[in-house]
């Protein structure tokens, strides 16, 4: 598989995760230095040095290769070539993008190109997407639709990579909710109050809709779907104070504590599942890689949704973190990796 702007963070979580799971990916972007510094950390694996403005480039860094695995952000600018490349060369394409004009980009402009090519893509399989995506799912059980789908986020806190700085720069739209089925704009006047288990507690929650809520519109029928984060990390975001988080050498993640809540509601009924583990960065790298193992087991042609492509729960069973549903720990549960 191809690693795309494998030298960032998390690109280099990704190929750490594959090397881990006894994978070989190959190391591809734009910058031959970054290239280059990693290919010294790997020295067993391909480089290829590929520019998503260059088609012929993308063309030349996809050939034998399996799947490709997009984390050159901003997707913005990214998504839409790297998609075209995969096409063309007939393998499936997955990326971990956050921004919602991106992911809702592929499911319109590219689902029926690439179910005529038979092609899986699988955009924003990542900490704010899939991860969530596949908890709703999962709190949704048998029900065939509910009313509400509430996710709150919370982070330990939060230093952002140069690269997210320049995405939140890059995407102008603003960020938009599932209000009576229409997507509509978050209004960040409407600040609640969420209570979380511990350490968390009782916090603010700032509106906040991104890569989860254009996936759950693709594959549930639940016409209100509102997310949210804890102020806090949105303070640390905005804060050009906090140091930025920089690629390490080893690809082990930070401390970084999350959870993600999600509340579903159906009529009288209300169902729960929330997830809790470390390093929003570090944890993409398992879930895009479980993806693409997963896909590589036979998926149709099309853009999906992770919820929709995967059975949730077994999916998150694989990944590590904490999980429960109801507030019942999952019988296979297993307990975040410890990391200094």
């Amino acid at each position: 598989m191809l690693v795309y702007g494998a030298y960032g963070l998390t690109g280099r979580f990704v190929v750490t995760e594959m090397v881990r799971r006894g994978l070989t990916p190959v190391l591809g972007g734009r910058s031959a230095a970054g290239l280059a510094a990693l290919a010294d950390l790997h020295p067993d694996l391909h480089v290829r040095r590929a520019d998503a403005a260059d088609p012929e480039s993308l063309d030349g860094a996809l050939v034998g290769v399996d799947a490709v695995i997009n984390c050159a952000g901003p997707f913005l600018d990214t998504a839409v070539p790297v998609v075209e490349a995969a096409l063309r060369a007939q393998v499936p394409y997955l990326d971990i993008a956050a921004e919602q004009p991106s992911t809702t980009s592929l499911f319109s402009d590219f689902d029926a190109r690439a179910r005529e090519a038979g092609v899986t893509v699988l955009p924003a399989m990542g900490f704010f997407g899939a991860l969530a995506d596949l908890l709703a799912t999962l709190a949704m059980g048998d029900w065939p639709d509910a009313d509400t789908i509430e996710i709150a986020t919370a982070l330990e806190g939060w230093r952002p990579t140069a690269g997210t700085v320049l995405t939140g720069t890059r995407n102008v739209e603003p960020h938009r909710e599932l209000r009576a089925g229409r997507p509509t704009p978050n209004d960040p006047s409407r600040v609640t109050d969420w209570d979380f288990a511990p350490p968390f507690g009782r916090v603010e929650l700032v509106p906040l809709s991104l890569g989860e809520t254009v996936l759950l519109s693709q594959h549930v029928a639940v016409p209100d779907i509102r997310a949210g984060i804890n102020r806090r990390s949105l303070d640390d975001l905005a804060d050009p104070d906090v140091p930025r988080r920089a690629p390490g050498q080893d690809g082990t993640p930070a401390s970084q504590e999350f959870v993600i809540d999600v509340v579903v509601t159906r009529g009288p009924g209300t169902r729960r599942a929330s997830v809790r583990g470390n390093d929003i960065y570090g944890i993409t790298a398992p879930i895009v890689v479980e993806a693409a193992v997963r896909l590589l087991g036979g998926l149709p042609g099309g853009v999906f949704a992770a919820g929709a492509a995967f059975d949730a729960g077994d999916f998150l069973d694989a990944l590590p973190v904490h999980l429960t549903r109801d507030g019942a720990p999952r019988p296979t549960d297993t307990l975040p990796r410890s990391h200094s």
